[in-house]
């Protein structure tokens, strides 16, 4: 019964220990959020803008700041901002102006 009872306990403890990513893994998840933005993008010569975001688990999604350039000629390649939402369960990107929330830039 002793012995039961310390498998049981192994084998809880091993099931609620948390899987972490190893340094490979965050960055090729990086380097797919990087290019699904940029793909999903509306900017021409786009980049992006610091880290990406992980948002928890439960919402499953990583933020990307992309900043470029408008490519429509009424916006005279004027620079613009956009937020990026990479859904890590279906590895899907999506993507929208962010210029109004960006505080203006000072000189």
């Amino acid at each position: 019964m002793k012995a039961s009872t310390l498998i049981l306990i192994s084998l809880t403890a091993l099931a609620t220990q948390a899987q972490a990513s190893s340094p490979a893994e965050w960055a090729a998840h990086d380097k797919a959020v990087q290019a699904s933005c940029i793909k999903a993008s509306h900017l021409r010569n786009v980049k992006q803008v610091g880290n990406p975001a992980l948002f928890d688990d439960k919402l499953g999604y990583t933020a990307l700041l992309l900043r470029g350039h408008y490519p429509q000629a009424h916006m005279k390649n004027q620079a613009g901002t956009e937020l990026c939402l990479y859904n890590r369960k279906s590895k899907t990107a999506t993507v929208t102006e962010w210029d109004s929330v960006m505080p203006a830039r000072s000189n």
